[in-house]
């Protein structure tokens, strides 16, 4: 008896990765009772932006396996680091530097969740807007019922079902305020867990869509104009932050010393600064601030969060394009950092 093994990676494509799947035909008895039980595998790295081809061998190491929602039975979906042929991460490996950081930080406790907003396309258009025109402004879309204000719903429910079926850490759904445009969250869960359950959404999101003949994008900014762009709001905490007010500050203040705004927008995905206006809920990339209840600000304190004086943090800047494994190992390696210099762990 034999059962399916659906390989996932990321590739090196630029300025945004791509996911890439293959699947691989196990026997039984290389049935696995832990991920690093799996075999590792190769695949050309010269056809994913990975490699040159005169050297295109690449590694696949097996880091997290979910039950295969889609084909079903013991078959299995496998998320994979890429290695050099050395088994050293490759260049484009950023889960790697997040596990470093995240061992360094791991006695804080870090929890994060991740909202990721997504836009379904149907050929050229934004789902739900007509040819050759656009539809009514964005207002009654967000979290709207009825169909001529929301396009996709039978997709995304066939998403989640898939996520819950694979195990993966899903808390909600909801429309968003553009036609086509939608939100899943991911969390809360540790640096690692939420970074690799993002990528296995993701990737179930697309695999999802194809058997509606859509495609979904994550682009930051898909319909130029009086649009909302699509973000991936990073919610965060330490156990210092969960137990009292006085670390958010610290931690709220550290995003915002000296190099860092810029050292995270920069790393917050491609095209920010055409969804970081300063309109659409959002700052503008080039500014950094923080307050109670603000969705204008690059990052919000939740006003039950001030109430209580305790719990998270959200950074509104990212976009929906970013990769979670760079996010969470940046906010835990500047936050952490700072809230162990002020004594706050």
């Amino acid at each position: 008896m034999t059962f399916k093994a659906e390989y996932i990676w990321i590739d090196g494509t630029e300025p945004t990765a791509k996911l890439r799947s293959k699947t691989k035909i196990l026997a039984d008895s290389q049935r696995a009772t832990t991920v690093t039980d799996l075999p590792i595998w190769g695949f050309d790295g010269s056809s994913t932006n990975q490699a040159e081809g005169h050297a295109s061998d690449r590694v696949l190491k097996p880091v997290a396996s979910y039950p295969d929602p889609i084909r079903g039975g013991d078959d299995i979906l496998v998320l994979c680091e890429v290695l050099d042929i050395d088994m050293t991460p490759h260049a484009s490996n950023t889960r790697a530097a997040l596990a470093e950081v995240a061992e360094r930080y791991a006695a804080q406790e870090s929890i994060f969740g991740i909202e990721q907003e997504y836009t379904f396309f149907k050929g050229a258009r934004p789902l739900g807007f007509p040819e050759g025109g656009f539809p009514a402004a964005q207002g009654g879309y967000y979290c709207g019922v009825g169909a001529d204000e929301i396009f996709g719903r039978d997709v995304v429910e066939a998403h989640l079902d898939n996520c819950l079926k694979a195990g993966l850490g899903i808390s909600g759904i909801n429309a968003e305020v553009m036609p086509g445009q939608w939100e899943f969250q991911v969390g809360p869960l540790s640096p690692l867990e939420v970074s690799d359950q993002l990528w296995v959404a993701r990737w179930l999101l697309y695999r999802t869509a194809e058997d509606f003949g859509v495609s979904a994008t994550l682009d930051p900014k898909p319909v130029k104009g009086d649009w909302n762009g699509a973000g991936a709001h990073t919610n965060f905490s330490t156990k210092a932050m969960r137990e009292g007010y006085a670390a958010i500050i610290t931690a709220c203040e550290s995003l915002g010393e000296g190099s860092k705004p810029m050292d995270h927008v920069k790393n917050y995905g491609a095209g920010i600064d055409d969804r970081l206006t300063g309109l659409h809920e959002t700052a503008p990339w080039n500014e950094y601030s923080y307050g109670v209840s603000d969705r204008g600000a690059s990052v919000r304190i939740p006003w039950q969060v001030e109430k209580d004086g305790k719990g998270y943090i959200e950074d509104r800047r990212p976009n929906a394009n970013v990769d979670p494994y760079v996010v969470t190992r940046l906010l835990v390696d500047t936050c952490c950092s700072a809230l162990e210099k002020a004594g706050q762990v």
